[in-house]
């Protein structure tokens, strides 16, 4: 994938590092000449030290060719007319972080797909860290579902029964879905059935609708405070 990355920041370092390291052909624009640099030699990529708002910028760093365009400086004013020139150079694939969750609509107006205030979601997932500690993992859907890791704990509640038994006993929620369990001294994780048991110790992936409330973790072993 020929990858165009603006900005080598706090997001687009990390982010060039990995598409380079995954065997992607990744041009980065930095307008700081020091970031620039910086970036220039960590890397094995091609650095343009330039302003992308400039349609010859992106024009030079190989829009005519690049399968996809990541936004990802500090101002959303900047990553917004990146986009546009994007839009107009018909890169095909255009995604940027949006700091200000007011501009989210301008962005889908634009068409483009969005991550939203990444700080924030750090800081979202650094504070569920501490106030949930039993969740391994989780990705947030909509507004309140959530699909989670969790570790089963000896003598849970769910501790060996059946995926089937757990729902016809309302330990599971008719809106909670075992997606996957990853077993110890097991390769491949389990695609859960009916009849599948549940272990101590298993990691389990969990879809719930309610999200991963206390009410939703305590059946794996759980109890925090409600």
């Amino acid at each position: 994938m020929y990858l165009i990355v603006v900005g080598a920041g706090s997001i687009g370092t990390p982010l060039a590092k990995i598409a380079t390291e995954g065997g992607n052909e990744v041009v980065v624009i930095e307008r700081d000449s020091a970031k620039a640099e910086a970036a220039a030699t960590q890397f094995d990529c091609l650095v343009l030290n330039d302003d992308a708002t400039k349609k010859e910028t992106l024009r030079d760093a190989g829009a005519d060719r690049a399968d996809a365009l990541i936004s990802t400086t500090d101002q959303d004013a900047t990553n917004i007319m990146v986009c546009l020139l994007s839009k107009e150079l018909e890169i095909p694939n255009i995604v940027s972080v949006v700091h200000n969750p007011e501009h989210m609509n301008l962005y889908r107006e634009i068409g483009v797909n969005t991550m939203e205030n990444p700080q924030r979601l750090i800081a979202e997932y650094l504070y569920r860290s501490v106030k949930r500690p039993s969740i391994v993992d989780y990705m947030r859907i909509g507004e309140e579902a959530e699909v989670f890791e969790i570790r089963v704990d000896e003598g849970a509640p769910i501790d060996g029964m059946s995926i089937q038994e757990a729902a016809q006993s309302g330990h599971l929620h008719s809106d909670m879905l075992v997606v996957a369990i990853e077993r110890n001294g097991e390769g491949e994780p389990i695609t859960p059935r009916g009849e599948t048991v549940v272990e101590g110790g298993d990691l389990l992936t969990v879809y719930s609708a309610r999200g991963a409330t206390p009410d939703v973790t305590d059946v794996f072993g759980h109890f925090e405070d409600h």
